[in-house]
């Protein structure tokens, strides 16, 4: 064991409950350590149940292609915990991340603490000691209780895409969820808003108006779609005509856009052509992209392997999408080989799937307690009529779907499987 997962196993143990929201305790721990989140750079703080990544991505990627440094928090990680954060453009070491996190538990001197939120602390800490000219901050769960949810006067905020995810923290009420996420907006601070349903939309607008808000929202204030192989962004002020995203699916259009229009929106000095490179560059593993490595052994003849993190319906739904368009290109045989954890809904996940999937592969999630076995996943695929084949892993997944020639393999249903199949496929930490 790394001297690293020896911290973050006992940082584990501080806390009974696995996710329990509110503020005291990272406020507490911060006021410990003297108050790190008071000297950061300025903040953009992103929000919402889909799309919060790539969005984060893309905006990196524009931001670091007009010369600027950038701090970025992301959760959860795929391979290893310190992908969580990046330090003015490169992944914290492991030793630096060590210091901080036992200096985090020093200050924190055994009292009860999630582990998400003592970690944020940590990364706070780093973050404060690092030179950057932005803070990317993404929100773990939620928003207005999310332990990230302690910068008074963030630069901007974020709100991606709004559904129903983590009922059991949140409610199962689409206002309800919208109105956690939109605990991030801040007075005095403007705010970026995408395409919502209608539902969500109005709560999120009446927690704005209330606060003084008024924010730039996708299909009112701005807007981005697919022309002829482009991305054309427009607002009030411009047009552009932009190359299309590096990330793969319809839905990466209006996470681009979303970029796009904060980066205008909060006057941040990028120039277009620094968002047409940041668009082309931008990375963002596990989001549908293609896998080369060690799993390829596995496939059969003209196999095509991908990979996608999606676990909930708005994400299959979009996976679903963006499977279809790239059908349309090259028609293959759909494979999916899927683990899900036990808190999702995997009955609506299956559901897109239904006329699709050729045959799916139900797997367990390795080193993952709160994971469903196969056999316990197997009758929700089949209960939408696809077949279904219980499996003992990945590899053992893939080979028995190697004889379906020219068959299109995607594995997919949780970040956690995600993590796991980056390690067997031997892909580093990027």
């Amino acid at each position: 064991m790394s001297r690293t997962d020896a911290i973050l196993k006992r940082l584990l143990t501080l806390h009974p409950k696995l996710i329990d929201l509110e503020l005291d305790r990272t406020l507490r721990l911060l006021e410990a350590l003297d108050r790190p989140q008071d000297r950061l750079p300025p903040v953009i703080h992103v929000a919402g149940t889909n799309g919060k990544g790539s969005t984060i991505a893309y905006m990196r990627a524009m931001l670091e292609a007009a010369g600027k440094t950038v701090h970025v928090y992301t959760s959860p990680h795929l391979s290893a915990f310190r992908e969580r954060i990046r330090l003015a453009g490169t992944l914290v070491s492991s030793r630096r991340l060590n210091t901080a996190l036992e200096a985090c538990e020093r200050a924190n001197g055994g009292a009860p603490i999630t582990f998400f939120e003592i970690t944020t602390c940590a990364a706070f800490l780093l973050f404060s000691e690092v030179e950057a000219d932005y803070l990317l901050l993404e929100v773990g769960l939620g928003g207005r209780f999310d332990a990230t949810n302690v910068i008074d006067h963030p630069l901007g905020a974020v709100i991606t895409p709004v559904s129903v995810d983590h009922t059991q923290f949140l409610g199962d009420t689409l206002a309800g969820i919208a109105s956690a996420k939109a605990g991030i907006l801040k007075r005095g601070a403007p705010a970026v808003i995408a395409r919502q349903p209608d539902e969500a939309l109005e709560t999120i607008m009446d927690e704005a108006r209330c606060l003084g808000v008024a924010p730039f929202a996708a299909g009112i204030d701005f807007d981005g779609f697919s022309q002829r192989g482009r991305l054309v962004y427009q607002d009030d002020a411009q047009l552009l005509d932009l190359p299309l995203p590096a990330l793969v699916g319809p839905h990466q259009i209006d996470n681009a856009a979303l970029a796009i229009a904060a980066i205008r929106h909060f006057g941040l000095p990028v120039g277009e052509d620094a968002i047409a490179v940041g668009l082309r560059s931008a990375v963002w593993p596990a989001r549908l992209t293609p896998l080369r490595g060690a799993l390829n052994e596995y496939l059969g003849e003209r196999q095509e392997l991908w990979l996608d993190g999606g676990h909930n319906a708005a994400g299959a739904g979009a996976l679903a999408t963006a499977l279809a368009e790239m059908d349309q290109t090259r028609s293959a045989p759909l494979v999916l080989v899927a683990g899900m954890m036990a808190t999702k809904d995997a009955a609506r996940f299956f559901a897109p799937f239904k006329d699709m999937a050729r045959e799916v592969f139900v797997v367990p999630i390795p080193g993952e307690p709160g994971a469903l076995k196969a056999g316990e996943l197997a009758p929700f695929p089949q209960a939408h009529g696809i077949r279904t084949t219980i499996a003992r892993s990945v590899p053992d997944a893939l080979s028995r779907a190697a004889h379906i020639e020219g068959a299109r393999v995607v594995v997919c249903g949780s970040l956690y499987l995600a993590g796991a199949v980056l390690k067997l496929n031997k892909t580093p930490p990027d």
